[in-house]
């Protein structure tokens, strides 16, 4: 999956545990009719992906869903969802290449004259 938008936030990568387990998060501005605000979380090594990147570029990053259940103290079971990145680019903001004017002379060739005689079968 991928989303695109535009960089909001981008926070310095922290590291948690005795394993040394490595986030690094940022928030992503959708641009659509409700824009969105999406934070999505690069880790361990997908974490330097967001040192060539500033706040107000475009973007889109490539993305993995994950869900995960946790049961609390009473035993209920509550249910977590991340937005992972795996893959930033910038968007290009790039105006289309634009085709040269072609002259009416050189664009087309004069169409044969038609004949009287030649039967007219068309329906209408």
């Amino acid at each position: 999956m991928e989303i695109t938008g535009k960089i909001k936030k981008i926070d310095e990568a922290k590291t948690y545990g005795a394993s040394g387990f490595r986030k690094r998060e940022m928030v992503i501005t959708t641009d659509e009719q409700y824009p969105q605000m999406l934070m999505v979380e690069f880790t361990q090594d997908k974490c330097e992906l967001l040192n060539n990147y500033n706040v107000g570029e475009d973007v889109k990053i490539n993305i993995n869903l994950r869900g995960r259940e946790w049961i609390n103290p009473e035993g209920e079971a509550k249910y977590f969802n991340s937005i992972q990145g795996w893959r930033i680019e910038k968007l290009q903001a790039d105006a289309p290449a634009e085709m040269p004017p072609i002259e009416a002379v050189d664009a087309f060739e004069p169409a044969d004259k038609v004949s009287d005689a030649e039967p007219d079968d068309l329906p209408f």
